[in-house]
């Protein structure tokens, strides 16, 4: 082939020529040693304890001869998936973490996105201050925040308590009608400025522009932040509350460690406390089968919200 620039003939380099030129190798051995890292620790640690709780769900466990004989575990079916929609403590657990989510989560999310307005505001000073101390209990394990806020709700320790005694208000922070939002006030201390940064950080993304324009048309500080600023973000509010579902159907630490001062939470109050409370009594299928039954949950839960919420955000 002629070069036009030069004059010169020479012969086209093939593509597996020029990757050999460049320095590169097959492109599909680069791929999979840049996906291995990620792909193997998500097939061991993930994938495949899914799939073995999903098996472990499917097996009952009998016995030889009677009561007392020897036992071994056999293929059930969905005998043990039947055993939990009859069981009564499980819809219980179901209702009082529906209730808790239904308040919790839309009041979390709300202080949440106050709390980044708040922050993206010119008025405010000393941002950088208020961003860390807001996002710093979330550096704090939830067993230490539920070890600290039990200190706090205890009627014989608690200071907080004694000032209402001062002015004469009694207060039962672990009383059966209020253990409950105890716990959600302990997971809304914890995960607010989690989630506050995850819309400040979209806040920040906004083009400036758009706030001089609004400002030269006369809008308010008011009018920028609800009919600007929240519709542009309304991805991030949703990735945030379908984090919070997550979270919710998953909720074990708080109210397990007010258990152990609160006689009003039981060792079933939550999904995940009866799975470890079933599995606690060697009945491993069982558990595995209340586990998988959340999982879905889960996953129908989150799922339907980002698909009745994804049209109106623009996703």
């Amino acid at each position: 082939m002629t070069d036009i620039a030069t004059g010169t003939t020479g012969a086209v380099a093939a593509p597996g020529d020029l990757r050999r030129h460049n320095g590169g190798g097959p492109r599909a051995s680069t791929i999979v040693a840049f996906l291995l890292p990620f792909f193997l620790p998500f097939v061991l640690f993930y994938l495949v304890p899914i799939a073995y709780a999903v098996w472990q769900s499917l097996l009952v466990v009998r016995r030889t001869a009677g009561q007392y004989g020897t036992s071994y575990t056999a293929f059930g079916g969905v005998t043990q998936y039947a055993q939990v929609f009859q069981n009564g403590e499980f819809w219980a657990s179901i209702g009082r973490i529906a209730l808790f989510g239904i308040v919790q989560v839309p009041v979390m999310l709300f202080v949440a996105l106050i709390m980044a307005l708040l922050l993206d505001t010119p008025l405010l000073r000393l941002k950088a201050f208020f961003r860390v101390s807001a996002f710093m209990p979330y550096a704090v394990p939830g067993v230490i925040a539920a070890i600290m806020w039990s200190f706090l709700y205890s009627p014989q320790l608690s200071p907080v308590v004694d000032v209402l005694k001062g002015i004469g208000l009694h207060a039962d922070f672990l009383g059966p009608g209020a253990v409950l939002w105890s716990a959600a006030n302990v997971s809304t201390w914890l995960w607010t400025g989690y989630n506050m940064l995850i819309m400040f950080s979209a806040l920040q993304s906004i083009p400036q522009e758009l706030y001089e324009a609004a400002t030269i048309d006369g809008a308010s500080n008011w009018a920028i932040a609800w009919r600007i600023k929240v519709p542009i973000i309304a991805p991030s509010i949703i990735l945030t509350t379908v984090f919070s579902i997550i979270g919710t159907l998953q909720l074990y630490a708080e109210p397990a460690v007010l258990r152990q001062i609160s006689s009003n939470i039981s060792s079933t109050f939550t999904p995940n406390m009866l799975a470890y409370a079933v599995a606690s009594g060697n009945n491993y299928q069982q558990a595995a089968a209340i586990s998988v039954v959340i999982a879905v949950i889960t996953f129908v839960l989150s799922f339907g919200f980002m698909r009745l919420t994804a049209k109106r955000a623009g996703l």
